[in-house]
This record gives structure tokens, sequence and C-alpha cells, in this order.
């Protein structure tokens, strides 16, 4: 086997940018690999007779041409944009080579470079990628596959953002995908196009309407700059008025609404953490769901909900808080629940007539450790429940919360009790091992 393989940092300047020990490393390679536009970059400066690999729609090849080099005793030579080890090639070799098979020599990142020219400090950054197919343009029933999704919980969790693009994905999606959740002139983009190529281009301090109307040249990247004052709602103890919600018969606005007491007490036994996978069924106007997603900020909510108008409500709840790790479904559980990942938490608010059902599967989805949590309001909901549980094999505690809120009376005030909910909480029992 021969000399480990040179993985070099390169960027549109070419030979000009790259440094004295990453010159002597392409002229004396006799096998350079990168994409085709940087192969061009350096072609002149190869010896002559040296093997050229283009890696473009090659990736999963690359691993295999550098072994099958090295083990031919040539020395071989791999061109990445920036630096590689900043969502670059080089976690991809280091994974399938080992880190002796490997020489590093990185130049500028394309993040760096950019924030130089803008004249900023990026000390504070935080990067995201949105490299990837088309999924088209973001909507609530996005889920963490699409791939503008990293780049949106970036922003919602980091007032300096810089997002590397690709052309099915650019800085016009990323504006359009913020402005769908809610977001406005509390955001910048600035957008570095062509970096250290004679065209070179600079988009600075952009609002979001500016940017989703209008292409870049590719190719770019973009830098999110939210005010970080700009999120002003508590992260958990959200007021119910807050919430659009339907109406109940008497005209009480907040009639519909999982009340903030039985959300607090609910949320406390679904057991949640940061990396949550939650399913909301019966969502409403999906406040329990929102709630748990401020929760869950590295995890995600599924919620499904039948009623056309409460799913609307739900929307607009989803937009106000923006929530970008919330995808909402119109349908009547359990169909639609097959395509979602296995749950560590399920939050059942409604189940429009199918709770057996639905506690059955979710004994077979639940995943170790997982908790299903249950709001009912009738006695005969509670004793189905109760029997659906145990047949499935799920343990299960319930408590009664009564709650009474003070309302004004004249100069005074008085207590008026709100109407009781169950909460049923259950496991799945685990057979005993002997």
């Amino acid at each position: 086997m021969s000399e480990p393989c040179s993985l070099i940092g390169i960027l549109d300047d070419g030979w000009a940018g790259l440094s004295k020990i990453a010159r002597d490393r392409l002229t004396g390679a006799e096998c350079v690999i990168g994409a085709r536009r940087t192969l061009d970059l350096i072609a002149t400066q190869l010896a002559p007779g040296v093997e050229r690999l283009a890696m473009d729609g090659a990736l999963e090849q690359v691993p295999g041409w550098v072994c099958q080099a090295r083990s031919e005793g040539r020395r071989v030579a791999v061109l990445a944009t920036g630096d590689p080890l900043c969502h670059g090639l080089a976690g991809r070799l280091l994974a399938a080579l080992g880190s002796d098979s490997l020489e590093i020599l990185p130049t500028l990142s394309t993040v760096q470079l950019a924030f130089a020219r803008l004249k900023r400090p990026w000390q504070d950054v935080h990067l995201a990628s949105c490299h990837g197919l088309s999924a088209g343009d973001w909507a609530l029933d996005a889920t963490p596959g699409h791939p503008l999704y990293r780049v949106l919980r970036a922003v919602s969790q980091n007032p300096l953002v810089a997002a590397f693009t690709s052309p099915a994905n650019g800085p016009d999606r990323i504006a359009r995908a913020l402005l769908n959740l809610g977001y406005g002139d509390e955001i910048r983009l600035s957008v570095a196009a062509r970096l250290a190529r004679p065209d070179e281009a600079l988009f600075p301090d952009l609002s979001l309407t500016e940017a989703a109307g209008r292409r870049f040249p590719d190719p770019n990247l973009v830098i999110v700059e939210r005010r970080a004052e700009s999120e002003r709602e508590p992260l958990f103890g959200l007021t119910d008025d807050g919430f659009a919600q339907q109406t109940s018969v008497d005209g009480d606005k907040a009639g519909l609404i999982t009340k903030l007491e039985a959300r607090a007490v609910s949320l406390a036994k679904l057991g949640l953490r940061a990396d949550s996978r939650v399913w909301d069924i019966g969502a409403g106007s999906g406040a329990v769901g929102l709630e748990a997603s401020r929760l869950v900020h590295r995890g995600h909510v599924w919620a499904i909900e039948k009623d056309a108008r409460r799913a609307a409500d739900a929307r607009a709840n989803a937009r106000r808080l923006r929530a970008s790790n919330y995808s909402l479904f119109e349908g009547r559980a359990p169909a639609g629940l097959t395509d979602w990942p296995d749950p560590d938490a399920v939050f059942v608010g409604g189940s429009g007539g199918a709770l057996t059902e639905l506690v059955e599967q979710l004994r077979e989805r639940l995943r170790p450790g997982g908790r299903l949590v249950l709001n009912l309001v009738t006695l005969e909901n509670l004793a189905t429940a109760t029997a659906a549980l145990d047949r499935a094999g799920f343990a299960w505690d319930l408590i009664q919360l009564g709650v009474a809120r003070s309302q004004p009376i004249l100069d005074l005030h008085r207590l008026a009790a709100l109407n009781p909910v169950w909460i049923l909480t259950a496991i799945p029992n685990v057979p005993e091992t002997s």
C-alpha cells in the first residue's frame, strides 16, 4: 500500500489559492479525483499521463477508486471544496478508509470566505446544509426528511446560521420556507455567490420577501441572521387564549382546547426528552402537540386531525409559533399512521370512535420505554380506554384533574370550576424473563 491519500481543499481561484504542500501533492500525484469543475481548475498543472477521475454523480465510488490506486502503489489526491471537514467529503472517506489512510489539507471554507467578504465576525455561527434533491417548497406536512429541515431547525434555535445550499434548494426556497413558518422582518438574509471566481457576487441584508422572489447565481451560501429577542413566547406554559380555536356550543372561545393545566400535566406524563418522537392524535387546535414541539427541540411531532376547521386552526397556531419540527396531517386515526416513525410518546386527545383499534396499534408501535397519555372527559370513553389497555397489555394509572380558575365578580373574585379531565397514562407491560 502506498503513502496516504491527500484530500485537498480547493476554491474556485484554483491553483493560485493552494498552499505549497497542496501543490506538491498534486504535481506528484498519479491519480487525481474530483468534481469535473475542480479537475479543470488544476488540469494544466498536472504531470502528463495522470489519471483523472470525475466523481460527479459517483461519490459512493470514490473510496473504492482510492483503495484501487493505492493498492497499485500509486499516489492519490482527492479534491474537495474548501475545508473537506466542514460538510465535505472528509467524513465519508474517513469512515470508509480510516484516518491512517488520509492526509487532509484544507483551504479556507466557503463559510470563512463569505463572512470575510461581508466583513462580519463568525465565531458564533451555526452551520447547516440543505444539499439534496428537491422536495418542493416547505409545507406544514413536511417531515425531517425534507432537505430544508436542518436549516429551518437551526434558524429556530440560533440567531446566526450559515447554510450550504444546492441548485435544487437555494436561497429563494429557504426564504419562502421561513415566510411560510411565520417569520418576517426579524430575519435578514445575505447571499455570497460564486466565491473566489471572477464574477463573485454578494447580496447583503435582504428581507425574506426580497430573497423569496429572486434567483441567485450558483454556487452560493446563505447567512441567516435573526434578532435574538424576536422570540417572545415562553418555552412552556402557553396561554389558552393565544391559540386559534373553535368555539364551544355556548360560545366559549376556550371551549374546544386542552386547557393549560391539563396540557401541563399531560406533557409531564409523556416523559419527553429533547430528542423525542411524539405523536399527537386528535390534534384539535394543536395546543398539546405544538407545546410538545417546543420541548423536544431536537425531536419532532407528528399530528393528525380529522376536522378541517380544527386542522386550519392548528396550521395557524403552528405558523404563529414558527414550529418547524411539527408535521400536521388531515385524516382519521389510526389510518395514516403506518408511514410515521415509531414514537417515544403518544398523546390522544380524540380518537373519532376508533379508540380500541388505536390502542392495539400503539402497543406494537411504541418504542421501548415509550408512554401513551390519553385525555378523556366521559365515563364511557374512560371505560372503553381502560378495557382496551388491559386487553392490549398496558400497565396504566389514572388521575382526575379538577381545576378552578379565578373570575371577577363586581370588584371581587370567585373561583369557577372547569370541567374535570381524566388523564390516563399507559406503558406497555414488559414480559418477565426467567
